[in-house]
C-alpha cells in the first residue's frame, strides 16, 4: 500500500558538472528546504517516520548518490568520492533555486553533509546528523569498544577482492539476503511494536543494497574510509544536532561524541536502545527533536 507521502514525490534528473546523470526527488509544501542525505544503500523510504511530520511545512529534497540506483556511474571510479556527492547536491540546489537548506544526514549522509558545510557553509542553515562519523569509516566500523589495528587493511583487501571477482560478489549479495531475519529480530528488540511497520523498509533496503549497484556500493565503503573532516570540524559553525545509537556497530557512538566535542555549535544526543537505524527505532525521540531543532536553532 502506497504511503501518503509517496503520492506527492516528483522524480527529476540533471547532469552534474562532470557529465554524470543524477536522479533526485522532491516533495513537500513549505518555503524552507530540507536536504535528506541518504545512507549508503538507503533511499527516500528510509526517512518514512520524518516525512509525514515534515512534508507539510518544508520542502524536502533527496538524491541517489552517483553510482547508485537511478543515478549514473561516473566515467571514472575516482569520481565516487564524498566531495563529488557534495558537489552534486549543491548543483541540485542551484537547479531548484535554493540558496540555503537544513541538511539531515544518516550514515554516509553525515559525511556528505559535513563536507557541504565545510566547503559551502553559505548553503547550510543547520544539520541533523544521525548514526554517522566524520570519516575513516573502516578504521572505526565494527569496532564499537576496542580498536583492532589490522582490521581496516583486511576490510580494504576484502572489498577489492570482491570488486575484482564479480561472480563471488553476486553470490555474496544473494547469501546476504538471509541477514534480513537477524536484522528484523534485532529491530524487534530495539523498536518493539514499531518493528512490524519497519520490516517492509528493511526489505526495500536490502533490495537496494544487494541489487545492481552492489559493486559501486563496495567501492563507496572505501571512499568513505578515505574521506575525513576531523581537522576542519572546529571551523564548521552551522548549528548541529547529532544522534547516535549506543548499539551502533557500524558508526560507533564515540564518533558522534567526538564530533560534538570539536564542533562549536553541536549538541549530541545518545540513544541507549538504538543501533544504526535510530530514526526507525526511536522515532518518538528523533522526530520531535528534529522539529525542535528546525524551530529554534536552524538559521535560514
Amino acid at each position: 500500500m502506497q504511503a501518503e507521502w509517496e503520492k506527492s514525490v516528483t522524480q527529476k534528473r540533471l547532469v552534474a558538472r562532470d557529465g554524470t546523470g543524477i536522479a533526485y526527488e522532491t516533495l513537500g509544501e513549505g518555503d524552507r528546504t530540507i536536504v535528506l542525505a541518504n545512507g549508503l544503500g538507503g533511499r527516500l523510504y528510509a526517512w518514512t517516520p520524518a516525512l509525514e511530520a515534515l512534508r507539510h511545512d518544508y520542502r524536502l529534497i533527496t538524491w541517489d548518490y552517483r553510482g547508485l540506483f537511478s543515478s549514473d556511474s561516473p566515467r571514472s571510479m575516482r569520481r565516487l568520492g564524498v566531495t563529488d556527492h557534495a558537489e552534486d547536491i549543491v548543483t541540485i540546489l542551484e537547479a531548484e533555486g535554493v540558496t540555503r537548506a537544513v541538511f539531515i544526514g544518516w550514515s554516509m549522509g553525515v559525511q556528505v553533509s559535513l563536507d557541504v558545510a565545510a566547503s559551502f557553509p553559505e548553503r547550510v542553515a543547520g544539520m541533523v546528523l544521525i548514526n554517522g562519523t566524520y570519516g575513516h569509516t573502516l578504521s572505526t566500523g565494527f569496532q564499537p569498544f576496542v580498536s583492532i589495528p589490522f582490521l581496516p587493511k583486511r576490510l580494504h583487501a576484502l572489498l577489492e577482492f570482491l570488486q575484482d571477482h564479480k561472480g563471488l560478489a553476486t553470490q555474496l549479495a544473494r547469501v546476504s539476503r538471509y541477514s534480513e531475519w537477524p536484522l528484523y529480530l534485532g529491530m524487534r528488540v530495539l523498536a518493539g511494536k514499531q518493528a512490524k511497520e519497519v520490516s517492509p523498509l528493511l526489505t526495500r533496503y536490502l533490495d537496494d543494497v544487494l541489487g545492481p549497484s552492489f559493486p559501486n556500493y563496495l567501492r563507496l565503503f572505501q571512499e568513505l574510509d578515505a574521506h575525513s573532516l576531523y581537522h576542519v570540524l572546529p571551523q564548521i559553525e552551522a548549528p548541529t544536532l547529532i544522534y547516535s545509537g549506543k548499539l551502533d556497530m557500524l558508526t560507533p557512538a564515540f564518533q558522534s561524541k567526538e564530533m560534538a566535542r570539536r564542533m562549536p555549535n553541536a549538541e549530541h544526543v545518545p540513544l541507549l536502545r538504538s543501533s544504526h537505524f535510530s530514526l526507525l527505532e526511536r522515532p518518538e525521540i528523533v522526530v520531535p527533536g528534529i522539529r525542535r531543532f528546525l524551530a529554534t536553532r536552524a538559521r535560514y
